[in-house]
């Protein structure tokens, strides 16, 4: 029998990355679905836009890449972020009060998450209320058997401990970078080295993995049966917007089609390596990796 498709989904966040070079489409929960459709999944989307040319713009962007959609049109401008490059490394300026701050609970996207595989989500879209509940209505419905990825995905000053513990007790994955590690312990008040912080984290929230991205330096996956460390390859870094995205996209969409723990980690950090010797977060690649 042949095997099902994996459906991963991406709900929050979709914008124009406004970099130095020109505009780029991007949004974390997307940029994890680009990658892993482009790695064997059928990709779909779950964002809103505004009624404007930044709004037909991105949407022709998805049909061009082959992503799936569900995409409100709401009367609110279609999101942006200014992005400025130190070193190729990003400073973001995130606009507020835009279309995706506004996501309703369709029934077309409880359906959706009912036959979903992966879904990714983070702490960004849900810094205003009505999209913090509709995220956290519509991954209520998701199978138990789905990888739930919290992406956490700290932004300026869009989070707090209320709004990641509810999203933790909704998610079986966790993914954070090493800055972020570093603000969650002094947030839960842990102490210890990465490992312990990992397998508490593990326990406390009954997760499956808990992910860790150290830049240029490596990655570490762990679980309650074992762990997975690599060193992150040296490219020529163009930028590494979208880097971390692609990582959790390639990790999970290998996990999904049977790859071990140790495999999806390698291709998890190649893509990401890939991924910064590009520019943006949606690099055009043809052969798997």
């Amino acid at each position: 029998m042949e095997k099902k498709t994996p459906i991963v989904v991406g709900i929050g966040e979709l914008l124009w990355d406004l970099l130095p070079t020109g505009k780029k489409a991007g949004g974390a929960p997307i940029n994890f679905v680009y990658h892993a459709s482009r790695l064997g999944g059928k990709g779909y989307a779950i964002s809103a836009v505004g009624d404007d040319k930044y709004g037909e713009e991105i949407l022709a962007e998805l049909d061009k890449n082959h992503i799936q959609y569900l995409i409100e049109k709401v009367p609110y401008p279609t999101g942006t972020v200014q992005i400025q490059l130190e070193k190729g490394i990003p400073e973001y300026v995130i606009t507020e009060r835009v279309a995706w701050d506004h996501l309703s609970p369709t029934a077309d996207a409880i359906d959706l998450a009912e036959k979903a595989d992966a879904i990714c989500f983070g702490t960004l879209a849900q810094r205003a209320k009505q999209s913090r509940e509709t995220i956290q209505a519509i991954l209520s419905f998701a199978p138990e058997a789905a990888y739930r990825l919290l992406d956490i995905n700290m932004r300026q000053h869009y989070y707090n401990k209320e709004l990641i513990e509810e999203s933790l007790y909704l998610a079986n994955t966790l993914k954070v970078n090493d800055e972020e590690l570093e603000i969650l312990k002094g947030m839960f008040e842990l102490k210890g080295t990465e490992e312990t912080l990992a397998k508490w984290f593990l326990e406390k929230y009954d997760l499956r993995l808990f992910v860790v991205t150290a830049g240029a330096n490596y990655s570490a996956i762990y679980a309650k049966e074992g762990f997975s460390i690599l060193p992150t390859p040296k490219v020529e870094v163009k930028d590494t917007v979208g880097a971390g995205d692609s990582f959790s996209g390639a990790l999970i969409i290998s996990l999904l089609r049977g790859k071990s723990l140790k495999e999806a980690h390698k291709t998890a950090v190649e893509t990401a390596a890939f991924v910064c010797s590009q520019e943006g977060a949606w690099p055009s690649y043809d052969k798997e990796i």
